[in-house]
């Protein structure tokens, strides 16, 4: 009968433990749905001061339920140069503060709040258009489904807290600290989430069958495993993003034993931490997140040098050198192979004009003849993979093909000449008009600086997404991409208006930048509406697109 309850007792910790880390994707991806471009121009504003950086970590880590999610963001700023890898550490730092409080709040709820989550969330997810109110019931529903996978813990640890077996198992974490530190690092990094994994242990320890000492050390494992999540998910990430999240990672987790190696030896108790066990262990998690990012903000100058000697950089830039396609002649006999190839090779070309739409934006500020050069020889290149693809596509339409592959096979003809209106832009107007600024040796005023800045990062967002799109061919993803387009134009137009207004006020610099200025904003809409196009052919099969615009969905 014991073996019994142990088996069932697994089933349904594992069944509760699926439910959360699914909860908490979902909580994390409303969010990143419905705030992207405002959590990213957030991030990337906070670079003025290591205070305000960890600052707004800590908010932005409570918005997405996840301080690796914040992680890659930051990582994607400092590869491009957005911010230092000083400023990514500080905002990465208020980031691991940011998930104890998700922690902490996740841990309070009253009865009455999982219906009322998910009668709204329901509601709202399936009453409102798609990148509207829908993110919101998302995060509302995942919310609501945290709190029901906490209940389940819970009811599931009632049913062994008599069972002598499972409590020697437990009573022997207590005495073996580093046996419990080991898997609560483990736990983290198994569900991917420190949130999950510290909602856990807690839950556990509050109903009696984890022992507290056993749920610190599993707590402060779980911040190593957490640093070590963002730390795989970045290992091909430049150089630059990978001192920052090695940096993290020595500090969090070198500090995570640090502290759990002076709690045994010493002995120190918890009781200042609160009455009960569980509190004790949840704001444990949070003292010693907040105590490092303090402790450590004053020298985060050292840190960063530290992480650039034991991880040198060997020069990212861009690649030059032009790799061989994949249009296999081989498979012109074999057409769904050879759509598969052109599709390949179509998404290369979007990969090339996103490096060089990256690459663009720092020479705005620091003219950079070598990057100059690396980007127009990218457009060369992106040229001669389009005559290629075009040559390869009509070789495959001289043979038999079904009605599924020609059609696929225009589409992608269609948007690899988009891609390339795309490249022909950043390399022949974007490049030029750096050059132009910085042969004129006047710079953009302060707002007209942040205006451009601000809608590159919303035109680089999109880009990645229409190259996600292309990859998953997902309905949904498609309609957020064309609905982008729309709220691109807007925000030109907006943006346009504003720099009149500067002119019409006398700004010497917004006279003087007027023109590059007007044409660089121009050029990035046009940049948008290339990428913005690979949706269309989605919205078109799945019965979306309705003439020239998006059906209002159920």
């Amino acid at each position: 009968m014991q073996d019994t309850n142990i088996l069932l007792f697994f089933l349904h910790i594992g069944g509760a433990v699926a439910l959360l880390m699914w909860a908490v994707r979902l909580v994390r991806t409303g969010m990143e749905r419905a705030f992207a471009v405002q959590l990213r121009l957030w991030l990337r504003r906070s670079a003025k001061s290591r205070l305000l950086a960890a600052a707004t970590g800590t908010g932005t880590a409570i918005l997405l339920q996840s301080s690796t999610a914040v992680a890659i963001l930051v990582s994607n700023f400092v590869s491009k140069g957005s911010i230092t890898t000083v400023v990514g550490l500080a905002i990465m730092l208020g980031a691991d503060v940011g998930s104890a409080v998700v922690a902490q709040l996740l841990l309070v709820r009253q009865e009455f709040l999982v219906p009322l989550l998910l009668v709204v969330g329901v509601m709202f997810f399936k009453r409102s258009e798609p990148n509207r109110l829908r993110p919101i019931g998302r995060i509302l529903i995942g919310l609501a489904l945290i709190f029901v996978s906490l209940d389940m813990i819970r009811a599931a640890a009632e049913t062994l807290i008599d069972s002598p077996a499972t409590l020697a198992v437990m009573q022997y974490l207590g005495t073996d600290l580093l046996t419990a530190f080991v898997i609560g690092a483990l736990l983290a990094w198994l569900v991917h989430s420190s949130v999950a994994a510290v909602l856990l242990m807690v839950t556990l320890v509050a109903q009696g069958l984890l022992p507290p000492m056993a749920a610190v050390a599993m707590v402060l494992g779980a911040n190593l495993g957490g640093a070590f999540i963002a730390y795989v998910l970045t290992l091909s990430s430049p150089v630059a993003a990978r001192q920052m999240v090695m940096a993290n990672l020595i500090l969090r987790g070198g500090g995570a034993a640090i502290v759990l190696m002076v709690l045994a030896r010493t002995g120190v108790g918890l009781e200042w931490l609160g009455s009960t066990a569980a509190q004790q262990t949840i704001n444990l998690h949070l003292a010693f997140n907040f105590s490092l990012a303090l402790l450590a903000m004053p020298v985060l100058v050292w840190i960063a040098k530290l992480s650039e000697f034991l991880l040198p950089n060997r020069t990212d830039g861009l690649d030059v050198s032009e790799s061989s396609g994949v249009l296999d002649p081989n498979t012109l006999l074999k057409p769904p192979q050879a759509v598969i190839c052109a599709a390949r090779e179509v998404l290369h070309v979007g990969e090339l004009v996103e490096s060089m739409l990256r690459a663009v934006q720092p020479i705005y500020d620091n003219w950079d003849i070598a990057t100059a050069k690396v980007i127009r020889e990218k457009d060369r290149q992106i040229a001669s993979r389009h005559q290629a693809l075009k040559l390869f596509l009509v070789e495959l339409h001289r043979g038999e093909l079904e009605e599924s592959e020609s059609r696929q096979s225009h589409e992608l003809a269609s948007i690899a000449a988009q891609l390339e209106a795309a490249s022909d832009a950043i390399a022949k107007n974007l490049v030029d008009l750096a050059e132009q600024l910085h042969a004129q040796g006047v710079t953009f005023s302060e707002q007209g600086r942040q205006e451009i800045d601000d809608f590159h990062d919303r035109v680089l967002t999109n880009v990645q997404l229409g190259l996600n799109v292309m990859m998953t061919q997902n309905p949904d993803a498609a309609r957020e991409l064309v609905a982008a387009k729309e709220a691109v134009r807007s925000v030109e137009a907006h943006l346009q208006r504003q720099h009149l207004g500067r002119l019409q006020q006398g700004f010497v610099e917004s006279l003087e930048t007027s023109s590059i200025h007007q044409e660089t904003l121009r050029v990035l809409k046009q940049i948008n509406t290339s990428f913005s196009m690979i949706g269309y052919p989605i919205l078109s099969r799945s019965g979306d697109l309705l003439e020239s615009r998006l059906s209002n969905g159920d």
